[in-house]
């Protein structure tokens, strides 16, 4: 990477089908829908220059748009499947964000809508790690399971 700050995207991929729990990224908690948080973490970050949402869900592409994110195309639907890797989903956007604006981020975040609590400063934690470590090209946020998970039905 360059001497200048680099060029960072948050890309938040949210469909809108889901069979274990039916729109889930727009299941809200304390008052605002998932989708909501990860755009929130995105927009805190002092290093996130563009937040994106890959969504096949018109009505997720009018929330995250309430909330401040860019959703300038709607997912294929052969991208939004249960099955769907990331990877491909990660291609679409970088592809379409490349030709359309001409715009190549150096690093990608992923916040997913379905993992909304985040600490304060972890986004921008996590790129200055990745920063600090010339031989990584990746980063992954993992957090130690609490005792108090644990369900008993």
């Amino acid at each position: 990477m360059s001497e200048r700050a680099a060029d960072v995207l948050a890309l938040i991929p949210a469909r809108g089908g889901s069979k274990s729990i039916p729109r889930k990224n727009l299941a809200r908690m304390a008052g605002h829908p998932l989708l909501a948080w990860s755009i929130a973490a995105a927009r805190e970050s002092q290093r996130i220059r563009k937040i994106v949402v890959s969504t096949d869900d018109e009505e997720l592409r009018e929330a995250a748009l309430s909330y401040g994110a860019l959703v300038p195309f709607l997912r294929p639907a052969e991208l939004a499947q249960d099955d769907t890797p990331d990877l491909p989903v990660f291609q679409h956007a970088l592809t379409w964000l490349a030709r359309e604006w001409g715009f190549r981020p150096e690093l990608v975040v992923q916040l997913r809508p379905t993992s909304p609590l985040r600490p304060c400063g972890c986004v921008d934690e996590a790129i200055a790690l990745l920063e600090a470590h010339a031989d990584a090209d990746s980063v992954r946020a993992v957090t130690a399971r609490s005792r108090n998970n644990r369900f008993a039905f």
